[in-house]
């Protein structure tokens, strides 16, 4: 996984970037209409229920446009909310709060229908040992905050992105020219490069995973497009050899089936691109 240095990183990228874009040479609505010295006042205001994430982003967007911004926390990232909630207050210059309204909105909004989604699976898992887990089906230049969103609704970060986790999928294994090959070349690599990645090795039959038993220093299985029953089969195949992770159209009505199976993890992708954003509004108090 990415460091906490290298989050914060991309964090700040995506702030930067964000308002470039938005900004560009200035917000010349507000500039136009309110003087430079108004002092307002602003609240967060859900209009929906669900889950709350971005909290803490949108302090560092209001500190990014405008370090001398107030904020008052209400309500923190990862608890329930519903209609009508107040999260949080921001208080000082009128224009510096809607230069950052935005941004905090959509990202904010995004950010709290993913934690609820996720927060949907993780409650369906309580009493098993399965945890859910986010994919890099994300969308393009904000993968940091989806990701940050899955772990405030309570799930578990796959690899951040192609860098910090090997993971051989079907395409790998069948350019490489098998399993075992794929394996053997993915550990020479790491070792010429001096690199400490865990491995993941993609199975799409029993077959498979009987083969990639047979190589050493794979971290995780990923038992993909499998039905319950070769699901169980495959788990009790692997034992205690390596972690197991269930994927492939996974949803709300067969996670929990899948949990019983035994399995270590269950990946989703729809945990961050099949969610509908959760209804926030910034309005001057």
């Amino acid at each position: 996984m990415i460091s906490e240095a290298q989050f914060t990183k991309e964090i700040e990228l995506i702030i930067a970037n964000a308002i470039r874009e938005d900004v560009g040479d200035g917000d010349h609505t507000s500039l136009s209409c309110i003087p430079e010295t108004a002092i307002g006042k602003a609240k967060l205001l859900v209009k929906d229920n669900g889950v709350i994430a971005g909290v803490e982003f949108a302090k560092a967007v209001f500190k990014y446009v405008d370090a001398d911004l107030q904020i008052e926390t209400l309500i923190e990232d990862g608890s329930a909310v519903k209609y009508g909630d107040i999260v949080f207050y921001v208080q000082g210059k009128s224009q510096s709060i809607l230069k950052a309204e935005r941004l905090v909105l959509n990202a904010m909004q995004r950010m709290s229908a993913i934690a609820t989604k996720t927060k949907l699976f993780v409650d369906l898992l309580e009493g098993t040992k399965t945890q859910i887990l986010d994919t890099r089906k994300t969308t393009p230049g904000i993968r940091a905050l989806e990701k940050w969103a899955v772990k405030i609704g309570g799930g578990v970060n796959h690899r951040f992105a192609l860098y910090d986790m090997i993971m051989i999928k079907d395409n790998h294994i069948d350019f490489a020219g098998g399993i075992t090959k794929a394996i053997e070349k993915t550990q020479a690599y790491l070792k010429v490069n001096n690199k400490d990645l865990k491995i993941i090795v993609e199975a799409r039959n029993l077959e498979e995973i009987s083969e990639i038993l047979k190589t050493e220093g794979v971290y995780r299985i990923l038992i993909d497009n499998f039905n319950y029953e070769d699901t169980k089969k495959a788990v009790a195949l692997i034992g205690d050899h390596c972690l197991t992770e269930s994927s492939g159209g996974i949803n709300e009505k067969t996670a929990r089936e899948y949990a019983n199976c035994g399995v270590d993890y269950i990946s989703s992708g729809a945990l961050t691109h099949s969610v509908y954003n959760l209804d926030l509004s910034l309005k001057a108090v």
